[in-house]
């Protein structure tokens, strides 16, 4: 459905007749800037702060465990709320909530300046999830409803996501030049202008949702809470597991719990009149196969990120500014890698495509697992490797998404490609900072490690790798085996 429509409220900035759809990617400019800024909030945002991990460590007196959540609850915040605050957004309107949530995260952004303990920067980041989860997932699904041709609208995508991408690339070099001259703080307040420049783009750009526009169904509210409550049941559980240990009954309370909720959840959603996630919908093999290379990227970008910033500053003895020069294989790849997408698809196809690509990220998170403990050189191969590999499949996976739902389903398919992403996200980081903090003992952040301590942090580091290869390869085998089944239904 076409949301380009007249407005004389909004000044049209871009000269062309506004109750028309543009015709051009730059009468749509307004909009596009917007909408670009929202996704490079997402894609900026852990990137930038995983330099500045070790630095907050020692600011704030943080645990390895308490780092793992200072990135890790915004992932957990952001996809647990994902699809619930998306179903309230097809209901009160799209424009609305997502000016709303671009509101939350400049505020949130400001609170950062303030910090003094790494709790308050807990809660800060669990705000900026909920801004995330407002505003986000409606980025590409309103790119997609501004255009009626489709060649517009994946020139439109590919530019948002391309935006975002250079943020994810830019994000830890740019943080570790940072904080050569400033503050940490200062990474979390670039967010502060990046959501006034989103707010003006859409808020001149695209017009409010109309009435005949919204559902008027009721949210399920049951199973809302019950689909939050798996999510952070599942990523707390590997944390309580490390801090109290095999034999305190907590850590398999929340397992359990999780497992509980997790029924309780797939139960209401079959049973519910109006569910907030049509499980049919996810079970389409092309929609479940661009989820889980979605997933297995997401994964890997996160978990090798995380790993990799520590390793060279804490392990290496690399300064932060040295450590973001060391991330510069991905850069390149992830900003250069854009023109080879269409390229690769046209003389492949999306299928095969997928397949290469999601191959490429597991190949990168072995290369680290087995040899990055001895030398930059293949540190540095499996950024190339999983950059490479993510610039494909953050195209490809989208598209099999939108391909496998109908027409009129496309914003739930947004948010079930970002939740599928931002849920992983944080199981990479929590996989990486469990393994961490099970086999490194002391304070990680502090320098002049023993030799056992060195030790312990290259092994854990062996294991985490490894760890993230094991479960990426399964996204990516499940992937292909429901590509294949949707190649076979459409014969």
């Amino acid at each position: 459905m076409n949301v380009r429509r007249h407005l004389p409220d909004l000044p049209d900035l871009s000269g062309a007749d506004p109750s028309l759809p543009p015709r051009s990617l730059r009468e749509a400019w307004v909009a596009l800037a917007g909408l670009s800024a929202v996704f490079l909030f997402e894609m900026l945002d852990n990137s930038v702060l995983n330099v500045a991990l070790p630095t907050i460590g020692r600011e704030l007196s943080a645990s390895t465990t308490v780092l793992q959540w200072v990135t890790g609850v915004y992932a957990v915040v952001f996809g647990g709320l994902m699809l619930a605050l998306g179903a309230l957004a097809d209901r009160v309107g799209r424009r609305k909530v997502m000016l709303v949530g671009l509101v939350l995260l400049g505020a949130a952004s400001l609170a950062t300046a303030f910090v003094t303990t790494a709790g308050q920067l807990i809660a800060i980041r669990a705000a900026m999830g909920v801004a995330a989860a407002m505003t986000t997932p409606g980025s590409l699904a309103l790119a997609f409803r501004l255009f009626d041709e489709d060649g517009l609208r994946v020139r439109a995508t590919t530019l948002i996501s391309t935006v975002g991408l250079v943020g994810l690339a830019i994000g830890p070099t740019a943080g570790g030049l940072v904080l050569a001259f400033a503050p940490w703080q200062v990474l979390l307040l670039v967010n502060v202008p990046i959501a006034a420049l989103a707010f003006l783009g859409i808020r001149r750009g695209i017009p409010a949702d109309r009435a005949d526009e919204l559902h008027r169904d009721p949210i399920d509210g049951a199973g809302a809470l019950l689909g939050t409550a798996t999510i952070v049941l599942a990523l707390v559980t590997p944390t309580l597991f490390v801090d109290a240990g095999t034999a305190s009954p907590l850590p398999w309370l929340t397992t359990a719990a999780a497992a509980v909720t997790a029924v309780l959840f797939v139960l209401r959603e079959r049973s519910a009149r109006h569910p907030l996630l049509d499980l049919g919908l996810v079970a389409r093999p092309l929609v479940s196969s661009g989820l889980a290379f979605k997933a297995a990227a997401a994964l890997a970008t996160a978990g090798l990120g995380y790993l990799v910033t520590l390793q060279l500053q804490l392990d290496r003895g690399w300064t932060p500014t040295q450590a973001a020069l060391g991330m510069l294989p991905q850069v390149v790849v992830l900003i250069a890698g854009g023109a080879l997408i269409g390229p690769l698809v046209a003389r492949v196809g999306l299928d095969k495509a997928a397949r290469l690509s999601a191959g490429a990220v597991v190949s990168g998170l072995a290369v680290y697992g087995l040899l990055g403990r001895f030398g930059y050189v293949w540190i540095a191969l499996a950024l190339v490797l999983v950059a490479a590999g993510m610039r494909v499949v953050g195209v490809v996976a989208g598209t099999n998404v939108m391909r496998g739902l109908p027409a009129d389903r496309t914003t739930v398919g947004a948010a079930l490609v970002d939740t599928a992403g931002e849920v992983t996200t944080g199981i990479g980081i929590a996989v990486s900072g469990t393994i961490l903090a099970a086999l490194f003992t002391g304070d990680i952040a502090t320098s002049n490690w023993s030799a056992d301590q060195t030790a312990e942090f290259r092994e854990a580091v062996t294991w985490a790798g490894l760890a993230l290869t094991v479960l990426a390869a399964a996204l990516v085998g499940w992937g292909i085996a429901r590509a294949r089944r949707a190649a076979v239904v459409d014969e």
